[in-house]
């Protein structure tokens, strides 16, 4: 079970938040602004990842807040 959550724009206006491999919206929002808001949570919650997509699909940004399984080496 994927943990991902996307960032999307609705077809009929606004934003809507999405879990990773669902065609049904969590939430819908009317800005970017507060869709990204409750996805940051949403991801927390589930210890996923959140990916926010621009108007054209491409992915514009992408925020990790779970365990990573290779996090990276000390330098020193």
């Amino acid at each position: 079970m994927s943990k991902g959550k996307h960032v999307v724009p609705n077809p009929h206006g606004g934003w809507s938040v999405r879990s990773a491999g669902s065609s049904r919206a969590a939430k819908n929002f009317s800005t970017q602004e507060a869709a990204v808001r409750f996805g940051v949570d949403f991801a927390k919650r589930e210890h996923g990842e959140l990916y926010v997509h621009g108007r054209d699909g491409t992915i514009k940004d992408r925020r990790s807040y779970g365990n990573d399984p290779h996090p990276p080496r000390d330098k020193r």
